[in-house]
């Protein structure tokens, strides 16, 4: 599998299917030059340009390295027009401590950098076995970091009835089987993002959902789209790709539509939990 590629995919076609997602967080927490803002899983970038267009000072964590260098390429401190969208870093697959992370600009060698007072994790969990224990561990290492009272948010995919593209998910179970456990999907249970919230010490403060519905330009986009999220990884090493590239196209067609785009309506559910 090409790493670049299925990146590329991401940040051009898929990432951007949670925008309504990013802006009704954002302004029900009334992100702005105020805000200090941690992003867990931050992918190629986007919901962190999003919070600096905002005036927010951000930083991003993402292990994956092909996602990071395309965060870089938009956060690029000379590529912006604003002097608040300056204040970003990135670093790799654990949070920054609160002194000397990486940044994508220039910092002060030793400069003590605030305390968060937002951490979100987009990305969203309930789709695959074990997805919550990873973001737990995450989860562990950020929240000493922000603010007493910080909203950390947290993401996960809405009831299966409410979420069209659960149809084509399935597919990812039906070709994993043999490697059912950690990496196969799983349809999203109620009470997932409470659980994680729970076990990494939070208290629920309120939630919400947001209509997302995944839209294509045509087959060949949902396809590589969908699998750049990840979600059908145990299909590919159970089978191959061809293989899971012919039965993800079959289960689109039902979404196809007359002038040759894909459509999907789905519901994201956010919680908002806050640090002891």
């Amino acid at each position: 599998m090409d790493l670049c590629a299925r990146a590329r995919d991401w940040s051009e076609i898929q990432e951007r299917m949670l925008v309504p997602l990013y802006e009704a967080v954002y302004e029900r927490l009334e992100v702005g030059p105020g805000t200090r803002l941690l992003g867990l899983g931050c992918g190629s970038g986007l919901a962190l340009l999003m919070a600096a267009s905002r005036g927010a000072a951000v930083t991003g964590v993402e292990s994956c390295p092909e996602r990071m260098a395309l965060a870089r390429q938009r956060l690029l401190p000379e590529a912006w027009d604003t002097r608040a969208r300056a204040d970003a870093r990135l670093v790799g697959s654990s949070p920054p401590e609160a002194t000397g992370a990486q940044a994508t600009g220039a910092q002060t060698p030793g400069a003590q950098t605030p305390a968060y007072t937002l951490v979100t994790s987009f990305e969203p969990i309930g789709c695959l076995a074990g997805d919550s224990e990873g973001l737990g561990e995450a989860l562990g290492a950020a929240t000493p970091l922000a603010e007493r009272g910080a909203p950390v948010v947290l993401v996960g995919w809405g009831p299966p009835e409410r979420c069209t593209t659960s149809s084509v998910l399935r597919v990812a179970t039906k070709l994993a089987d043999p490697l059912r456990g950690t990496g196969s999907w799983r349809p999203a249970l109620r009470d997932d993002l409470e659980e994680v919230a729970q076990r990494a010490g939070l208290r629920p403060d309120g939630s919400g959902r947001v209509a997302c519905p995944f839209g294509y330009a045509d087959v060949d986009s949902a396809v590589r789209g969908l699998l750049s999220t990840g979600l059908f990884d145990a299909a590919i090493a159970a089978t191959d790709r061809a293989q899971v590239d012919k039965e993800v196209t079959e289960a689109l067609h039902p979404h196809l539509r007359r002038d040759g785009t894909v459509w999907m309506p789905n519901v994201f559910r956010y919680l908002i939990a806050r640090v002891p």
